[in-house]
């Protein structure tokens, strides 16, 4: 296998580069972000090959190379970053939540965040609950809505592990916010954790006071809402 380089997914994505693709991604995304036109699976098969034929950069360098690609223009290289990041998780320590934070941050918009919480963030926090639940609090009480989400859906996939106490008392500090992305990430987290304990979500919504959207989402799937 070869040493890794990024230029080997540069290559990949221009080669397969789709001007026409390119321009309703861009319009799903609002415009905020160019797009090369390669949809998803196509992409995914790319990053497979590249994978294949690259050894995966040493952990120390991960970062490096994953900022390589995320700096780049093109909403793609974006994605490939945090698929670099989520091939190598096993390497990220409770000390790689900042930088992950610097990820959120940069270039956010939903897409982005909405895989880097729960497959980034949650797996750090669930094998350091204490110290990883402490930084979920200060990501929540911080001024950035990005970071807010996150901390928020960094329990999305936790099923019977989630803390229902840190998850309470988060939602509780935003469930006041008129930010659409805010109210959504709440009704997103409680619908999912429904499918493991409906009784939960239930009284939760029916003892706190949510935003509308929050609310409909948390309550989607439940059998008496239906």
């Amino acid at each position: 296998m070869k040493k890794w380089d990024h230029q080997g997914v540069i290559d990949r994505f221009e080669a397969n580069r789709n001007e026409v693709q390119a321009v309703p991604m861009a319009a799903y995304m609002k415009g905020h972000f160019p797009f090369l036109g390669i949809k998803s699976p196509l992409r995914q098969q790319l990053l497979k090959e590249q994978f294949k034929e690259y050894e995966l950069p040493e952990p120390e360098q991960l970062f490096e190379e994953a900022w390589k690609l995320f700096r780049l223009p093109e909403r793609e290289y974006q994605y490939a970053a945090i698929a670099l990041l989520e091939k190598m998780k096993k390497h990220l320590t409770i000390d790689d939540l900042q930088q992950l934070q610097e990820f959120i941050e940069s270039k956010s918009w939903w897409d982005s965040v909405d895989t880097i919480a729960p497959k980034l963030v949650g797996h750090i926090v669930l094998r350091n609950r204490e110290q990883g639940e402490k930084v979920m609090v200060t990501w929540s009480q911080c001024d950035n809505m990005w970071t807010n989400r996150a901390a928020i859906l960094h329990q999305l996939k936790y099923k019977k592990e989630m803390n229902t106490s840190l998850l309470s008392s988060i939602i509780k500090q935003h469930s006041g916010s008129g930010e659409f992305f805010i109210q959504k990430a709440i009704g997103w987290v409680l619908r999912e954790y429904a499918k493991t304990d409906p009784d939960w979500v239930q009284t939760f919504v029916a003892e706190h006071p949510l935003k509308p959207l929050s609310t409909r989402e948390a309550l989607k799937h439940l059998p008496f809402n239906k």
